[in-house]
């Protein structure tokens, strides 16, 4: 027993760390991305760097050239100057998580921002670029999600690890979708990314859009607009990371990432700074592969595992739907929400453009009727669309056509079935019904 004794504290004594703190100097700095001797250490390792005024900002390794270490500086304007030290604080690109997450709002590095305790008490790990789950082990997507909002659940029925994309162009209602989203859905656990957004809209979600009962099931990663490319990223990555740990205790879990197009504008910079040569409007190739990266993380778990549902803001410049981040993520999604400039400036929200929406996995989660009802409204919506120019000249005359005739008798339904009070619940249930009201 001495024996074995002896033999472990000794063992402890020599053991190696993982962290090993080599230091270096700086030789080149652009005002974000420094280059410096190099030492080795992998990509994402933390390092500390010291300022001319002694004061001291981080950065992280993201990658390597010509025997030189590339490292990209947390802190914006940084008062770093050439010969600055540099040393190695963490080589784990772990992310600390647990129950006690729940109700907090954190920040890249998984600090409280609320103003609450200081010390969160995450006894676990989890992988800041996730667990690969094998696709052949993946749950099938088969149970219903109710979100809560009357034209999703009724058109566009959502299930249970389902990966969607909420693309739209700037004030047409995008935030107030996500906070219904927030509060209405059917989820154990809602943990919200909010990346790259202006800092007054951070407040403005925690205080508004968040009722005591929300925040208690919620997680909030806020990264606003004005921290590093970097950190930007990673915040989205520390998110996807707390959602699959969730998943990885059974819970069915909903990410909401606001916004994807920030993170690629983030990875852009990055890719930039490292040299790689920019393709369609200005993305490196290494933004197109991050998003299917990041998206397939979440979905269905294991047979003994949760789900992720997740859903993706991504910006329309100037309400281009064929822009490359919106192409690459729409490739790679079960489906997506297109919100209609059109429909808000008829005051009609959410502003669903139910053209140009899809659930890729309705059919297999809903009846055969309730897809030929939404099949249908659907129908009445386009000819309407295609038609309502026509009408309102003068060039229509009511029996004309009995497609049409349906569609106009049915639009102000139609227009009832998408309008909804962002303060009340649409139980799936009672959505169903409104639209069996449309013939």
């Amino acid at each position: 027993m001495l024996i074995a004794e002896n033999i472990l504290r000794n063992t402890e004594k020599h053991r190696v760390s993982n962290n090993r703190f080599y230091t270096s100097k700086t030789s080149k700095f652009d005002g974000k991305v420094i280059e410096c001797d190099s030492f080795p250490s992998p990509i994402g390792t933390v390092c500390e760097i010291e300022c001319n005024d002694k004061s001291y900002v981080t950065g992280e390794i993201i990658g390597f050239k010509e025997k030189k270490n590339i490292i990209a500086v947390h802190e914006l304007n940084a008062n770093i100057i050439l010969g600055s030290k540099i040393k190695v604080l963490n080589s784990s690109n772990d992310v600390a998580v647990g129950q006690n997450l729940l109700g907090r709002v954190i920040d890249a590095f998984g600090k409280p921002i609320d103003g609450g305790e200081k010390n969160i008490g995450l006894n676990e790990l989890w992988p800041i670029n996730g667990k690969n789950i094998n696709p052949m082990n993946r749950k099938p997507i088969n149970e219903v999600l109710d979100v809560g909002i009357r034209a999703i659940n009724s058109l566009f029925t959502v299930g249970r690890g389902q990966r969607l994309g909420i693309i739209a162009g700037s004030g047409v209602g995008k935030s107030i979708l996500l906070g219904m989203m927030t509060k209405f859905t059917n989820a154990d656990v809602v943990v919200v990314a909010l990346i790259g957004e202006r800092g007054r809209e951070l407040g403005n979600f925690i205080s508004e859009i968040l009722n005591d009962d929300s925040r208690k099931r919620t997680v909030t990663v806020a990264v606003p607009a004005d921290k590093s490319p970097l950190l930007r990223i990673k915040g989205a990555e520390r998110a996807t990371s707390i959602a699959e740990y969730f998943r990885s205790k059974g819970k069915n879990v909903l990410l909401i990432m606001d916004s994807l197009t920030r993170i690629a504008h983030a990875k852009r910079e990055v890719g930039l700074a490292l040299g790689e040569q920019p393709t369609s409007k200005g993305y490196p190739p290494s933004v197109i592969s991050m998003i299917p990266n990041l998206i397939e993380r979440t979905g269905a778990g294991s047979k003994d595992e949760g789900t992720i549902t997740s859903f993706y803001t991504i910006l329309a410049d100037s309400d281009d739907t064929n822009d490359p981040v919106v192409d690459t993520a729409r490739a790679i999604l079960d489906g997506h929400i297109v919100l209609s400039r059109e429909l808000a400036q008829l005051g009609i929200f959410p502003a669903i453009d139910l053209n140009h929406s899809l659930s890729r996995v309705m059919n297999s989660i809903v009846s055969d009727e309730h897809q030929n009802k939404s099949e249908n409204v659907k129908k009445l919506y386009s000819i309407y669309q295609e038609n309502k120019d026509l009408v309102l000249m003068g060039g229509y005359n009511q029996g004309q056509n009995a497609d049409i005739d349906s569609a106009l008798n049915n639009w102000p339904k139609i227009c009832e079935l998408i309008k909804q009070n962002y303060k009340i619940k649409s139980e799936f249930k009672n959505s169903y019904e409104s639209l069996n009201n449309i013939n």
